[in-house]
């Protein structure tokens, strides 16, 4: 999970990527109401028949696994005194996947986004104004620090791999081929690379991330897509000179070695980045 904090009315509210989606501290923003006793004030939420219909409603248009027969059992006794649910049970009994809740000293309660909105419109409908002024305001500050590196990279690897693609049709793929051939050339040449600079083929990788989307270059740092842009350009050479593709392999990985080297020391790079 990547961290981030934001300042809602001289409260620090936390923030948790889960899933590649973002999840903010309800701990935090009980603690809003009541310092000493946020576990307290997040459970009295969750008695509310209200909060639980919103809740169940929540997960039935977004989580094909929610325990819906479990949810009718709960949302049944909701509003009885003696009713007490925590968002561990909710979870366990549910498998709801709005709200992860972990103990420890660096756990808490994180909700959706648009649970933990609910919930400090509960709290308080000011503070809740405030915390979705605060949540855009990181989401724009985050946009900007980071389009300049990734577009200007992802944009000098998309130039490179036309020259790619080119000598690769020209040197190594016969006159007379079909398409599919054509194709399974390309994504091998393509693997080249990957495995010159990431260490794995695509499907290595997806084999290895079955929770995440898109391809390793997806989730290249800056450096390994300046890298990769430049390695385009040398295979292309090294595919004119006819050299076989273990030995432009060798080649390529002693050159994404040596760049990725001199790129991580480069203080030029991490200003632009933002390091």
């Amino acid at each position: 999970m990547k961290n981030s904090k934001i300042l809602v009315q001289n409260t620090e509210v936390s923030i948790k990527q889960h899933q590649k989606i973002d999840f903010i501290s309800l701990t935090d923003i009980a603690r809003y109401k009541d310092k000493e006793r946020s576990d307290y004030i997040l459970q009295n939420w969750m008695r509310s028949r209200e909060t639980i219909e919103f809740l169940g409603l929540w997960e039935k248009i977004n989580n094909d696994n929610f325990n819906s027969i479990e949810f009718d059992g709960i949302k049944m006794q909701a509003g009885v005194n003696s009713f007490i649910l925590t968002p561990k049970r909710w979870i366990e009994k549910t498998s709801a996947i709005g709200i992860i809740s972990k103990a420890g000293r660096y756990g808490g309660t994180y909700a959706h986004r648009d649970i933990a909105f609910e919930f400090a419109s509960w709290i308080s409908a000011e503070f809740k104004l405030f915390l979705i002024k605060e949540f855009q305001r990181l989401k724009e500050d985050e946009i900007q620090s980071r389009s300049l590196e990734w577009d200007l990279s992802r944009s000098l690897s998309k130039i490179n791999y036309k020259i790619h693609t080119d000598a690769i049709k020209e040197h190594l793929v016969p006159r007379t081929i079909n398409k599919p051939k054509e194709s399974i050339v390309y994504a091998n040449e393509a693997d080249l690379l990957n495995v010159a600079l990431f260490g794995m083929t695509a499907k290595e990788w997806r084999e290895a991330n079955e929770d995440k989307e898109g391809n390793v270059r997806d989730y290249a740092s800056v450096e390994q897509l300046i890298v990769l842009s430049n390695l385009e350009s040398i295979n292309a050479e090294l595919i004119k000179q006819n050299l076989p593709q273990n030995e432009r392999l060798v080649r390529l990985n002693q050159t994404a070695i040596s760049q990725i080297k001199s790129l991580i020391n480069n203080s030029t790079l991490k200003k632009l980045a933002g390091k």
